[in-house]
């Protein structure tokens, strides 16, 4: 048998280092976050608001929406203006326009360069010069400022109390007027840490984001430098990995794959046929995700409105973007979820007494789930929850959204899942076997995802703003895009063992090796969501380098796409792997999009200087409609059908549909980037490079005819890629009514077998 001693070691080293990095680096970054005073005050000791304000603002930002509703720091929705950036450009006009017209001029903008100059250098000096007081926990603030702040109030109280369409904000979104003047204490403070500079240091608490010239807010020379170095060290890593691989011979596949398919010759278990229904309820979800963001991007253009028709009375744009998010992250979840439950008695050969009974109990949890959850968001983003809005509503952060209530039931689920899980393999890992090793990876990728997903229960209602995303990151980062991946991937390398087309040695040599690559860049390379976060250097040093290993091994995808293209080859010599065609195609889309979405979208924003512009741009959802959909979620509709036609064995299908799908899905997906979304998003950048980053955000940016038309022009990529999910739905439905079948032609069964635990069954010889 063979040993893979030396990948597990270094397995083990990538974790245990990683993580160390990463939290000792969390420690400090949270301890270091940008400070919350007792009170704001002027220098005659009036306090203009206080740090419970600050605090309780944050909340009421959160309980509308949060980042669903515009970006702080440049994380959340795209349409309303990034508040920070927003606030800090507003208060510097006001500042400067005040000291014009002392001077005896209309405004700042009548005066001469020289003068502008002048007032410009002494703006800089007051804004950011750290007038807080830690001792006394105060920040002082001169009358002007105080001032700047109570016209502030007035202006952001009416954007949501009397809406705004172009920030696709309806009318009466906030008119508390206690919870307004709150929530602009916690925008002052996001400007505050903006633009003031950390003790001792020339660069802001967000390392000098967002570009603003006015106040001197440009990339540091941190962000330039690790920039260039991550660039020599992506070149370099690179470089030596196509080296690595020109130098091995390509993974063989067996010489003369089984006469009968193997897998399709097996008798599903109770609990494989009680997944049945997860996947159909993946498939609700997809539609209704795609309805919620056809609806989203509308908002875009008419703000409050879908045709004409006064939607955002019922279903404002932050409650449609929440959902949309939510239910992309429940489908995709739910169908890798169902594949484990299918999968774990296949690759043991037993079916656990009382395994059913969990599989129906789980899918129950699933069900209550995702409804209340759903149903909580409406009604805490409507202020219908009062105090009880972060247990039951809408957390306010993008991507865990549903309340803490709901995401501690989630965490049960999949903790309940886990055990589920290790039941099922639990045989299997008892038994020395050449599949032992790929199992335990497999267990280990299956503990991974209930552990990160309960990161998120690590921030608390009233955290500061810094300790909340470190740890949304985590969820985001480590659970969605790390070890999700690792599983799915073990689970791919589970299907084609047991078709016999590729060897166990192999796949398990394979799979340790690219989850080693990817994850000693994927761990640490979280931090490049946090550059500007409150965050200090280190991040952007460990960031730069780190996010640019991640892009190594999928620039090499190529590899994995030509793999799964020679094993559906291998039909010419058996030809029962046809059937297998549209799984195996959707997984070289999932190559496909690997490379494109994550690596060349993903590396487009993720060095320091370049994500200084881009963040918060319509750049982002190009990367994560490409990296979220374009690989996640090809994963889970290829996962699924793999599933769905081992559950249904000894019949041929009416693939058509499916091809539909497959070509309208990935060039829908294609066109809505090229020819809007990346438009957008480089037009974006370029005014946010000329002129800041609170004009790339502004209304008079993105309502120019311009930017409406190419907002527009996602209709013709959103409608293909619906009717190509709605063309894999009518496949699906037909699946369970029969029209999906071709009685007329047949597929091989083989010999494989389950039994029942207590059983001398036996699976196919390998």
């Amino acid at each position: 048998m063979k040993s893979y001693k030396r990948l597990w070691i270094a397995f083990g080293l990538v974790i245990g280092i990683s993580f160390a990095v990463l939290g000792t680096v969390g420690h400090h970054l949270i301890s270091h976050a940008p400070p919350v005073p007792a009170r704001v005050v002027t220098p005659d000791g009036a306090v203009v608001f206080t740090g419970t304000d600050i605090v309780d603002g944050q909340g009421v930002w959160q309980s509308i929406g949060g980042q669903e509703i515009g970006t702080i720091w440049g994380h959340g929705a795209y349409v309303a203006p990034d508040w920070t950036a927003d606030w800090l450009h507003r208060e510097s006009i006001f500042t400067l326009d005040n000291w014009a017209q002392q001077m005896g001029s209309a405004s700042y903008s009548a005066l001469s360069d020289e003068q502008q100059g002048a007032l410009q250098a002494r703006l800089r000096d007051a804004m950011r010069r750290n007038t807080y007081d830690a001792a006394a926990g105060t920040i002082t603030i001169s009358p002007l400022r105080a001032e700047a702040f109570s016209k502030l109030e007035q202006y952001y109280a009416g954007i949501f109390a009397k809406g705004r369409d172009a920030y696709a904000i309806p009318a009466g979104a906030l008119t508390d007027t206690a919870k307004q003047r709150k929530m602009a204490a916690f925008f002052w403070w996001t400007a505050w840490a903006a633009t003031t500079d950390r003790p001792g240091e020339s660069t802001t608490y967000t390392n000098n984001w967002p570009h603003e010239s006015l106040v001197g807010n440009e990339p540091t020379p941190g962000a330039i430098v690790w920039s260039i170095i991550s660039f020599v060290l992506l070149l370099a890593a690179v470089g030596g990995m196509v080296w690595y691989f020109a130098s091995k011979e390509p993974a063989p596949v067996y010489e003369a794959p089984p006469a009968s398919d193997p897998l399709l010759g097996l008798h599903p278990t109770p609990s494989q046929k009680a997944t049945i229904k997860y996947f159909y309820v993946a498939a609700l979800m997809v539609l209704l995700q795609i309805a919620c963001g056809i609806i989203t991007a509308h908002y875009g253009v008419e703000g409050s409105a879908l045709y004409g028709i006064p939607l955002a009375k019922w279903l404002p744009y932050s409650i449609s973007r929440t959902w949309h998010l939510q239910l992309a992250i429940f489908w995709i979840a739910t169908s890798w979820l169902a594949t484990g439950l299918y999968v774990a008695p296949a690759v043991s050969g037993f079916e656990p007494k009382g395994q059913r009974l969990g599989v129906n109990l789980l899918f129950g949890a699933l069900v209550v789930v995702v409804g209340g959850s759903l149903a909580g968001e409406w009604l805490g983003i409507e202020q219908k929850l009062g105090n009880l809005w972060f247990w039951f509503g809408s957390q306010g952060y993008e991507y865990v959204d549903l309340g803490r209530f709901w995401q501690i039931l989630l965490f049960a689920g999949l903790t309940f899942w886990l055990w589920l899980m290790w039941r099922a393999l639990r045989p299997a890992l008892s038994t020395p076997s050449e599949s032992r090793p790929l199992l335990a990876l497999f267990l280990l990728s299956s503990i991974a995802i209930p552990l990160f997903y309960a990161s998120g229960l690590m921030y608390g209602q009233r955290s500061n703003l810094v300790t909340a995303e470190y740890w949304r990151w985590w969820v985001v980062h480590l659970w969605v895009e790390g070890f999700f991946e690792v599983f799915a991937t073990v689970v791919i390398a589970f299907l084609f063992t047991r078709l016999r087309l590729l060897r166990t040695d192999i796949a398990t040599s394979s799979v340790l090796f690219s989850t080693i690559i990817f994850l000693s860049g994927g761990i640490i390379g979280t931090f490049h969501h946090l550059y500007f976060a409150g965050t200090g250097p280190a991040v952007i040093a460990l960031g730069a380098l780190f996010s640019a290993l991640e892009v190594v091994p999928l620039v090499l995808i190529g590899f994995e796409a030509w793999e799964n293209i020679r094993l559906g080859r291998e039909r010419n010599k058996a030809m029962w792997i046809a059937a297998y065609k549209w799984p195996i195609r959707f997984f070289v889309a999932v190559a496909f999009w690997n490379f494109i979405g994550a690596g060349l979208f993903g590396f487009l924003i993720n060095p320091p200087v370049a994500l200084y512009y881009l963040q918060g741009l319509n750049t982002t959802p190009v990367h994560g409609h490409t990296a979220l959909f374009g690989v996640y979620g090809m994963l889970g509709l290829g996962l699924m059908l793999f599933c769905l036609r081992a559950l249904h064995p000894g019949r041929a299908w009416k693939d058509r549909p499916l091809a539909i799908a497959f070509w309208c899905i990935n060039t829908g997906l294609s066109l809505m980037v090229l020819l809007s979304m990346l438009p957008v998003g480089l037009l974006q950048g370029w005014a946010s490079v000329q002129y800041g980053t609170w004009y790339a955000r502004s209304s008079e940016f993105l309502q120019t005819p311009l930017m409406n038309h190419l907002r527009w022009m996602r209709v013709p990529g959103d409608t293909i890629f619906a009717l190509g999910m709605f063309a894999f739905c009518w496949f699906l439905l037909g699946l369970l009514t029969g029209h999906s079948y071709d009685d007329s032609a047949s597929v091989q069964e083989g010999s494989w077998e389950l039994v029942e635990a207590g059983s001398p069954g036996r699976i196919g010889a390998d």
